[in-house]
């Protein structure tokens, strides 16, 4: 028999979920890799992040290091308990190392990423039970959507680069 409660923790991370693809939306927009995050506290959303790394000029502006710095400034307080991170890309090392010092009580992300995912499919951070904090990480939530937006976006970046028109001196037997 199905816990009621599961269902409706399934649902709210649809939602929030939702919410994610909503801002990586955003980060495709303007030509970032779409990966975007929500940052709530119980039912409230607190931050949005979206990629930013390349416009920002700043190899840090990861859309889960973009919503933990607004949420942090929205609750003035470097530490968020309580808070959820949902996040359409499994987070990296770097940003899986932000969520544990922010003290997040959740980490939910949709795709995961096999070269750089900290939350189990390269390394996983979380499971180390000599840290000072854990983070409950949750996998999967919306798992082919997620996906799916982030392979678009790669064939459309490689269809873009093959019609590029060569340069002007170009030769084939250069």
């Amino acid at each position: 028999m199905t816990d009621p409660d599961d269902n409706l923790h399934a649902e709210r991370d649809r939602y929030w979920m939702q919410r994610a693809q909503q801002a990586a939306a955003q980060a495709r927009m303007i030509g970032e890799v779409p990966v975007g995050a929500v940052l709530v506290r119980g039912d409230e959303l607190i931050a949005t992040g979206f990629n930013q790394p390349i416009s920002a000029h700043d190899p840090s502006a990861h859309a889960e290091m973009v919503a933990l710095r607004a949420a942090a400034q929205a609750l003035q307080n470097y530490r968020l308990p309580g808070c959820e991170l949902y996040v359409t890309l499994e987070p990296c090392l770097m940003c899986a190392g932000a969520i544990m010092h922010a003290r997040l009580a959740r980490v939910i992300f949709g795709a995961r990423d096999p070269k750089t995912g900290a939350c189990g499919s390269v390394v996983d951070a979380f499971a180390h039970a000599q840290l000072n904090h854990h983070t409950q990480v949750t996998g999967g939530v919306l798992e082919d959507e997620c996906s799916d937006a982030l392979k678009a976006f790669f064939a459309d970046r490689r269809r873009a680069s093959q019609a590029a028109p060569l340069p002007p001196n170009f030769s084939s037997s250069s």
